[in-house]
């Protein structure tokens, strides 16, 4: 957090640290400079600011700390029994001390008649107060007892400890590093009518704090101070990205809505929008028609509608004389979007191509040259669109399906195929927590259809065991008896590709026995398979030739079967939620009642049975995401940025939200005031901003 030339010091030339130790905590816990110490928080503090008298000690304590004289050490036993015992007398009473590790040292150490401040966890034996492997200090008859501050706990390693460097020795290095801050070192970066306004600490005493706090309020206070800061630093940055793009990133302009869209919006439409699609629309709408770059995140459960809402944006386009685009992370999906826009815009007489790994030669040459002449204007395909070789006309809307599965460079080279950048809507069918996406895209518009269409039943969700398997399969028949189709998925865990395959073709065997053919078809899809065997086998179960569908995870998005009612997910327990959501969607697309089955051995862990548990309560995305992140936290859930953006040192995207909102506000209301943070109350935080890595560019804030 803290940049500062006195901070950027080598941490070697810190006192007590040296070059030996220097290249320890290096290796071991990455810290190299001062600031690297100053930002090596405690995980918790021991109360060791009073001393207690032996004869007070209560049993439900959990910690305690005496002084007195160690009256004899004795070692006790043999071998494996072997133990280091002393006893320590103060003017109350007498309690016993013992070491069942480094008894050898530390008998050496401990010198019967010495008086020596111990402090441990309190256990009891016989009725008797215990310390077993305290902390002793030897103490002078002058020396005051009582420390003044709460002492800090670092992590630390094996091999750190072994080498001298264990937690204490952590405490005394940062405690050298702490005594030299002031307002000088580490400098104050809230301007001063922020700072009193929301009554924080300040930075040179909460850093003082966080690691040495004079009490628990304090030590408080310093935690506010220092997680409110990567918040609000993390958003204004954010938003000054943000701030930018609005005002200074040149973007096509789309000045009407046409014919296309028009025609399209009265005719062809498969359903009455949504008030939350509609509302995506216009937001759309305003975004194109300013002259800068839309960059906008669309996230949507499954089935909300949010391809029909691209396809809209798309003609918006064409209704200006632009091209539009549409990338999908799998052939599969790519294939299922060209099919389902081609059909919707027959009727209005509209053409799109389709580009992917497999598009031949001779259609290939044709549909580029077509591309770049002009007139194609809408095309759908894979990572094929970022090739070299693909060259647009007049580029002006690049929409991305299931954005995550793509890196941020791979989106990049689409949108440097137009000299003015066309317009980015991003989507996602994985819900994101609004706490993450605040943070890991807050340098993005953002909005969300948390409606599904009129007509769409919601699929009930239930949780079985394998010894409920019989009944399982009984159900499916009846499903299959009334003309329905079933998924039934198998678990992927690619570092097990072997087992995992050993699995989906055990699993295989097992259906067919239930049902063998010729009463019943079954296709088999998983990633091992030749593309062109995959998609044959894939195109029978959408055409319905076959009835069941046994496959891993490659179907999780994408396939759209109106016809399929009931998703089997075997091992449902190593599924992550979002995961196993997804996979819920892939029924529930038709007029027909849907099930979900989570089909687990009857034991399962603590966090699998509450993810079953989530499944069955609820069918809301949203609602999921939200678990997710408190089962998981931010690092594990699909669909965000590992970026910077979640590293936090202190701050908890779980537990700390509204901290995070106020953040938020207060960053928005800053940069309303001060959009450029030119004031000379704000030169701090501006400075502080350039410093850091991936600085804004202020050149193009206005």
């Amino acid at each position: 957090m803290a940049v500062n030339g006195f901070l950027k010091n080598p941490i070697e030339y810190l006192k007590g640290v040296g070059p030996l130790r220097a290249d320890l905590l290096k290796k071991e816990l990455g810290i190299f400079t001062y600031e690297d110490l100053l930002n090596h928080f405690p995980f918790r503090h021991i109360d060791r600011t009073s001393v207690s008298v032996i004869s007070q000690l209560k049993q439900e304590a959990d910690f305690a700390q005496v002084a007195g004289v160690v009256l004899h050490v004795e070692i006790i036993g043999q071998r494996a029994g072997k133990r280091l015992v002393a006893q320590l007398k103060d003017k109350s009473g007498i309690m016993e001390l013992t070491w069942f590790k480094g008894i050898n040292w530390i008998q050496k150490t401990i010198i019967p008649g010495q008086s020596y401040l111990v402090f441990g966890r309190l256990g009891f034996f016989n009725g008797r107060p215990q310390f077993v492997h305290p902390e002793i200090e030897k103490i002078e008859p002058s020396q005051s007892l009582e420390k003044n501050y709460l002492e800090p706990v670092y992590s630390t390693t094996e091999k750190l400890r072994a080498k001298g460097l264990g937690g204490r020795q952590l405490a005394k290095l940062t405690q050298v590093l702490v005594a030299q801050l002031n307002p000088t070192v580490l400098p104050e970066i809230l301007s001063p009518s922020l700072f009193t306004e929301l009554s924080l600490m300040g930075r040179a005493a909460a850093y003082q704090q966080i690691h040495f706090p004079s009490n628990a309020t304090q030590a408080a206070a310093a935690l506010k101070r220092l997680k409110f800061e990567e918040f609000f630093i993390a958003q204004l940055r954010m938003q000054l990205v943000r701030a930018q793009r609005h005002h200074q990133s040149a973007g096509v302009l789309f000045e009407k809505v046409g014919d296309a869209f028009n025609r399209y919006y009265s005719t062809c439409l498969p359903f009455e929008l949504t008030g939350a699609q509609k509302r995506v629309l216009k937001e759309i709408r305003t975004d194109t028609a300013k002259g800068t770059q839309m960059n906008r995140l669309l996230q949507g459960d499954v089935g909300s509608g949010k391809t029909i809402v691209a396809l809209l944006a798309m003609l918006l386009a064409v209704d200006n004389g632009y091209q539009a685009c549409i990338m999908a992370p799998t052939e599969i999906l790519a294939q299922q979007h060209f099919a389902s826009i081609q059909t919707s815009l027959a009727t209005i007489g509209l053409s799109v191509a389709l580009l992917t790994g497999s598009t031949k030669t001779t259609e290939r040459k044709k549909l580029l040259a077509a591309l770049e002449e002009g007139s194609l204007l809408l095309l759908v395909g894979t990572h094929a669109l970022i090739e070299e070789t693909v060259q647009f006309k007049k580029l002006g809307l690049v929409v991305i399906d299931e954005q995550h599965r793509f890196g941020v460079a791979q989106r990049a080279r689409l949108w440097k195929k137009a000299a003015v950048p066309p317009h980015i809507l991003v989507m996602t069918a994985t819900p994101i927590p609004r706490t993450l996406a605040m943070t890991a895209y807050g340098d993005l518009d953002y909005s969300v259809i948390d409606e599904l269409p009129p007509g769409r039943k919601p699929i009930q969700t239930v949780h079985r065991y394998e010894k409920d398997r019989s009944r399982v399969m009984e159900f499916i028949r009846t499903e299959i008896a009334k003309g329905r189709q079933i998924y039934i998925i198998y678990p992927l865990i690619e570092e097990s590709a072997k087992l995992d395959y050993e699995n989906l073709m055990k699993g295989y065997e097992e259906v067919k026995a239930f049902f063998p053919e010729p009463n019943y078809w079954i296709s088999m899809v998983h990633g091992r398979q030749p593309a062109a065997q995959k998609e044959i086998n894939m195109q029978r179960f959408i055409s319905g030739d076959t009835q069941i569908m046994v496959a891993t995870t490659v179907i999780e998005v994408g396939v759209n079967v109106p016809n399929a009612t009931v998703m089997l997910i075997e091992s449902a327990e190593k599924f992550g939620l979002s995961q196993l959501h997804q996979l819920r969607g892939r029924v529930g697309r038709g007029a027909e009642k849907s099930y979900c089955v989570l089909l687990t051995p009857p034991s399962i862990g603590k966090d699998a049975s509450e993810r079953m548990k989530i499944m069955v309560q609820t069918a809301s995305g949203f609602e999921i995401a939200e678990k997710d992140l408190l089962l998981r936290g931010p690092g594990e859930i699909e669909g965000t940025r590992q970026s910077g953006a979640l590293n936090f040192k202190l701050a908890s995207l779980v537990h700390d939200r509204s901290l995070l909102e106020w953040a938020r506000e207060q960053a928005a209301r800053l940069l309303d005031a001060d959009p450029t943070l030119g004031k000379p109350e704000n030169q701090p935080l501006r400075y502080y901003l350039q410093q850091q890595k991936g600085a804004v560019n202020w050149s193009k804030i206005s």
